[in-house]
């Protein structure tokens, strides 16, 4: 009889072996494909089982959560939501998440390690800890400011505060509202499939994910590569820059918008923006050169995160002379991000630093007590303080008696740079019209605010004076709207 006991004893505990065995490899060995499986409806019925947390701007809640009743409970909100579409990105309980709600998304739905009041302890008890909010940089005032400018024109704008890469602005037009993908019914998908199809690409972030020829704008980096290899000393000098001008190897020549061209001097040639002038300042410096300033203001940069990515800004490190005249006056294959057109436009207010562009500034947990935050960090060294104060002396003539008089602000220094870049097949699309421009208070030494705006449908002849009137007005709303502590 006790040998019977013994024996049934011994297979019982090889039973409850198996069983633990059986469990740890389902609940380790195996978790990860067991939660990556489509038809496990448990992760998504818990992640959507309390309130998400939530994205601010200057302190006030741009999302939120409401109780929609389903499996699916939680279903997000958004205030405004077309006006910070290209902040937030959307939360779908069908496709996912964008932008700041991907990047986000640990810290968002709870998941953020740092988010525990008590190390461990969600670990320990097994509960699940609240979604935290994300602190925004955002400017309300500039990003209505530039998004009332654009007017539902296809376009973009990208302001920064230029001491510390704070993105005060990202705005891209048309836009769509974020809610409309929130559920999961054939409201939901049906708005997919129609936002998808819309030829205008509302759900495209221009601001930072779409690139455009820069045209006479990128005249800034390519003033500064003549400056900083010393092929440029004196601002004011004639250049021998004929009018037209042919591109090295070739026969092709390229002329000017503006009269005045012919030796005209960089001063004068970057004030009524003389293609002419600079095609061949950067075929003088050279491939390496212009390369290396190109660079140095952030351009091919392919790691660039705000934490959302952001679409490298082109610059061709190998080309032919003629190919590097054209580029220099933002034309051929060189192409460039709202952003990183502002970034440029900052480098040179900031006297030459260019800080890294940031969108988050702080995380807090759900009892409010900040748990991470982003510091200020220098991404290059763009430009000396001695060039940077001569590009200055440039982008300010241009606001002051040049292309960009449409920016000015009265009794604020103002520097800027307008742009029209041809595209299209022998260039007969209608040119893009830009600005970038940087602004300084009443007596302050470097800029507060810098921007970059383009406008894709601008009905403008072929001039720089497009950019002017097209998306200078935007920059400067967008300013005065920094200026006046938005």
């Amino acid at each position: 009889m006790i040998r019977c006991v013994r024996h049934a004893a011994a297979f019982c505990f090889l039973l409850l072996v198996a069983l633990l065995v059986n469990a740890g490899r389902v609940q380790v060995v195996q978790a990860g494909s067991y939660n990556g499986n489509p038809a496990n409806r448990r992760i998504a019925i818990a992640r959507y089982d309390q309130p998400r947390g939530d994205i601010l701007v200057g302190g006030a809640r741009v999302t939120g959560s409401r109780d929609g009743g389903g499996r699916l409970r939680y279903l997000r909100t958004y205030a405004n939501g077309p006006l910070y579409a290209p902040v937030t990105g959307f939360a779908s309980q069908l496709y996912g998440t964008t932008l700041l709600e991907g990047t986000e998304d640990d810290v968002l739905s709870g998941q953020a390690e740092e988010l525990a009041s008590v190390p461990l302890w969600n670990e320990i008890t097994r509960a699940r800890q609240r979604g935290g909010d994300v602190h925004t940089t955002i400017s309300a005032a500039a990003q209505q400011a530039a998004y009332r400018g654009l007017a539902g024109r296809r376009g973009a704008v990208a302001a920064v505060d230029p001491a510390t890469g704070r993105i005060l602005a990202l705005v891209s037009s048309p836009s769509y509202d974020p809610a409309l993908l929130s559920g999961t019914g054939t409201d939901t998908t049906g708005a997919w499939r129609e936002l998808n199809a819309d030829t205008a690409q509302p759900m495209l972030d221009r601001a930072i994910r779409q690139t455009y020829p820069p045209g006479s704008t990128f005249k800034v980096v390519t003033a500064a590569a003549a400056l900083q290899s010393g092929e440029v000393t004196d601002l004011r000098a004639p250049t021998r820059s004929p009018d037209p001008y042919r591109l090295p190897g070739t026969t092709v020549s390229i002329g000017n918008e503006a009269g005045g061209c012919a030796n005209a001097s960089v001063y004068d040639a970057f004030r009524v923006s003389c293609n002419t002038v600079f095609a061949k300042l950067g075929a003088d410096v050279g491939l390496a050169g212009m390369t290396a300033q190109a660079q140095a203001f952030g351009f091919n940069d392919t790691r660039l995160r705000i934490p959302p990515a952001v679409a490298k800004s082109n610059f061709d490190t190998a080309m032919s002379p003629d190919q590097v005249a054209l580029s220099s006056i933002g034309q051929f294959d060189t192409t460039a991000t709202p952003l990183q057109m502002a970034m440029v436009a900052a480098a040179v207010g900031n006297g030459g630093t260019l800080m890294t562009p940031y969108l988050v500034d702080s995380v807090t947990n759900h009892s409010g007590a900040t748990v991470a935050g982003t510091q200020p960090r220098t991404l290059h060294r763009a430009v000396s303080g001695e060039t940077a104060q001569k590009l200055q002396q440039l982008m300010e003539a241009v606001v002051s008696e040049g292309t960009g008089t449409n920016a000015a602000i009265p009794g604020v220094v103002v520097g800027g740079k307008t742009g029209t870049a041809q595209h299209g097949v022998d260039n007969t699309g209608t040119p893009y019209a830009w600005f970038i421009s940087y602004a300084k208070p009443p007596g302050g030494s470097s800029a507060s605010v810098a921007v970059a705006v383009v406008v894709e449908d601008a009905e403008a002849d072929r001039a720089d004076i497009s950019g002017g009137g097209n998306a200078a007005p935007i920059a400067r709303s967008v300013m005065q709207a920094v200026l006046a502590g938005g």
